[in-house]
């Protein structure tokens, strides 16, 4: 199987990247907060991880998001060891904020101080076995402003010194994304977006800043692939098997909850539109709702890159699509 691609660039900045990237969290394998809360998606097999990455980068994807939190840094690792030699044809995110212990594989805290940030990026630049960070994210999604435009002034200073070339944040609200895009090097914002959650306020911002819209959810955390419609219980190192307040879609982690699905169901004709599978229906539908999407679905297996991957070949909705599904939605 091969799929041909098209570009998005990520903001003003001339970074140009495939339209399709892969987040990088579910590698990351088991990992919990201090006080127990499964923080992964499950157990992980790192050389399968590794043969999924270097088959999405045949498939001509270029893009690759991680944290230095995921699996408390196993994602950075795993991801650098997979690009190898091929780092140069690809464009890394990373993001900063959270402590946790790499041997413990426990996250516990965060620090929102330029020293922390330049001790993260350091910690980063050596799991990913690389000299600069092409996207690096403020991973604090409720850090206060202030805080926030003293980590926008740290990250300038890191694109002065070539260890990164664009930084962003990884927020949900406009009102904090808009305090990072006041900086020259700021070219984007990572949020929650897909057919089931829509973003209107930040997609505005991004298009009056300039700013690429980097999509993380783009399946609904899975229920988007339709593979959880038989509510099947979750393991239990799954986040979606004890879901946090944020985590929206799997209830009281039963298994999905059946409005959403409900209205995942109500949608599939649309999305299979074309010869798709209903996930790439869900990551063609961000591809038409913006021009500046970049989807980052996360994998786990050759399988599941391959799926996401052959989205770039059959392209976004039609703006008939996009209609109806907000007539669906009744949106």
């Amino acid at each position: 199987m091969e799929t041909t691609t098209f570009a998005r660039t990520l903001g003003h900045g001339g970074i140009e990247v495939s339209a399709l990237g892969f987040g990088c969290w579910a590698i990351g394998g088991e990992w919990r907060s201090a006080d127990g809360q499964p923080l992964g998606w499950g157990r992980v097999d790192d050389e399968e991880s590794v043969r999924a990455i270097r088959r999405a980068l045949d498939l001509g994807v270029t893009f690759f998001d991680t944290a230095d939190v995921y699996g408390c840094g196993h994602s950075e690792r795993v991801l650098g060891r997979a690009l190898g030699k091929r780092r140069d044809e690809v464009v890394v995110a990373t993001k900063w904020g959270n402590l946790f212990d790499e041997r413990t594989r426990t996250a516990d805290g965060q620090d929102a101080t330029p020293e922390h940030a330049r001790r993260a990026l350091t910690a980063s630049l050596a799991r990913l076995g690389t000299d600069h960070v092409d996207l690096y994210q403020l991973h604090i999604s409720d850090a206060r402003p202030g805080d926030a435009a003293a980590l926008r002034d740290a990250c300038e200073d890191f694109v002065a010194e070539g260890l990164i070339r664009a930084y962003a944040w990884s927020t949900d609200d406009p009102a904090r994304a808009a305090v990072f895009a006041e900086g020259e090097h700021c070219t984007a914002v990572q949020h929650a977006l897909n057919v089931l959650q829509d973003a209107p306020g930040m997609l505005a911002l991004c298009e009056e800043r300039g700013l690429a819209s980097v999509n993380r959810s783009p399946l609904a955390m899975g229920l988007l692939t339709g593979k959880h419609a038989g509510r099947a219980p979750l393991e239990a190192g799954d986040i979606r098997s004890r879901p946090p307040a944020w985590l929206k879609g799997f209830g009281d982690g039963s298994g999905a909850d059946p409005e959403w699905l409900a209205r995942t169901e109500a949608l599939r004709e649309v999305l299979t539109s074309g010869g798709r599978t209903l996930a790439q229906g869900a990551l063609a539908w961000l591809w038409a709702r913006s021009g500046r999407t970049v989807p980052i679905p996360g994998f786990r297996s050759v399988a599941q890159a391959e799926e996401n991957a052959g989205a770039l070949a059959k392209g976004p909705l039609t703006a008939a699509h996009l209609a109806e599904t907000d007539r669906i939605l009744g949106r």
